[in-house]
């Protein structure tokens, strides 16, 4: 499960042709996000283009009743398992509707537990400075001030099978890794029905992946392959 990474700066995001929101919102994130905090996704945008927006990490169901309840779902809603995302109350509707969305980051971290301890570990797509994560956003708006508050939450997938993500975090958990996707490939899976969805996930597993124990913030040179 991911609940920490690092965003894409707007200057990347621009650099990649992704244009900005212009709605007003916030033009700025944290360096690092964790659930609740701010962060980009890339959604489909005007004229075929696609663009960002900023949103909260975690999802806010709609049927939340008050703002109290929204923080408390959605520090439990950062991650939609792929397996049961489509039957969940927390994201049934978005999916539904095809609200997809793609997290832009440059790395994210996990705990490996093989010396007995977690040990943080900062893991990448190899050979992407910036990549994104699949996942699913939404709208929730306050009934006390009519606000509107943009969210999502990033798709997981088994991650038995794979040779880096398998050994993160303790021995007893399930593996899980999140859907990551080069920026050529945002456009497509963005404009895919539910049905080619769910068929891509199951090749999620073979992405090649670069990582290394990362105390602090790692040097790309010393990433290694997998």
């Amino acid at each position: 499960m991911c609940t920490n990474y690092t965003p894409a700066t707007p200057a990347q995001l621009l650099s990649l042709g992704i244009i900005g929101g212009s709605d007003g919102s916030p033009t700025g994130w944290p360096a690092e996000t964790f659930p609740g905090y701010a962060a980009p996704m890339v959604v489909p945008g005007p004229g075929g283009r696609l663009q960002w927006q900023v949103a909260r990490y975690g999802l806010v169901p709609r049927w939340c009743q008050d703002r109290r309840q929204a923080d408390t779902v959605s520090r439990k809603t950062y991650n939609a398992r792929s397996e049961t995302v489509a039957l969940k109350p927390s994201f049934r509707q978005p999916w539904r509707e095809r609200r997809w969305a793609v997290a832009p980051m440059l790395d994210f971290f996990e705990p490996c537990w093989e010396a007995g301890r977690a040990v943080r570990w900062r893991i990448c797509l190899e050979n992407e400075p910036v990549f994104g994560a699949l996942g699913l956003h939404d709208t929730w708006v306050d009934p006390l001030t009519g606000e509107g508050v943009q969210s999502f939450s990033l798709l997981t997938v088994n991650a038995d099978a794979h040779g880096l993500m398998r050994r993160m975090h303790r021995p007893q958990d399930e593996k899980r890794m999140l859907v990551l996707l080069a920026p050529s490939e945002w456009g497509r899976w963005l404009g895919a029905d539910a049905a080619h969805v769910l068929d891509g996930l199951g090749q999620a597993a073979g992405v090649r992946l670069a990582g290394a124990p990362a105390p602090r913030r790692a040097d790309p040179q010393q990433l290694l392959a997998f």
